[in-house]
């Protein structure tokens, strides 16, 4: 099964126009939601991101990215590496081969967003104020750059 995000820029969302000196920040960022566990254990399905339109993709990087072959759908991956037209993709879980494996190189202009904060859900009922307090204090974390995901690739 393919893999899914919903996405979510200012622009679907409710509320009043912003003014004109925020409008240019607010299209910058949008929402996602992950929807399948090829970015397992990084990211759950559930999880909500923070991402930023048009941001500089480094190796390493988890990104938004149209799938190839079915362009209506959205997939987050991390990207690898930069290969002649387009970037290198994976997914964090070695058992979903949803990725470059699969499709090869993504070309630049399907790569849309780059994940800049990881919102978790709270999982459950937390009945206890120390469940809540370790929900909250992993609950929104950056979403970062694994600089040393080539060598991780390789010890498995």
């Amino acid at each position: 099964m393919p893999e899914r995000v919903d996405e979510r820029g200012p622009e679907q969302g409710e509320g009043a126009e912003p003014g004109p000196e925020r409008a240019g920040l607010l299209r910058a960022f949008g929402l996602a939601e992950v929807y399948n566990p090829s970015m397992v254990p990084t990211l759950l399905p559930g999880d909500q991101l923070v991402v930023q339109y048009g941001a500089v993709v480094r190796p390493g990087d988890v990104v938004v990215l149209r799938h190839p072959f079915r362009q209506d759908l959205l997939i987050v991956k991390r990207a690898v590496r930069r290969q002649d037209g387009g970037w290198w993709v994976r997914g964090d879980n070695p058992f979903v081969e949803n990725d470059s494996r699969e499709f090869g190189v993504v070309p630049d202009e399907l790569v849309i967003a780059r994940a800049r904060l990881r919102l978790r859900p709270p999982r459950g009922v937390h009945r206890s104020v120390p469940a809540l307090l370790s929900w909250a204090a992993s609950a929104v974390r950056p979403v970062r750059a694994e600089r040393s995901l080539s060598r991780r690739l390789r010890a498995r």
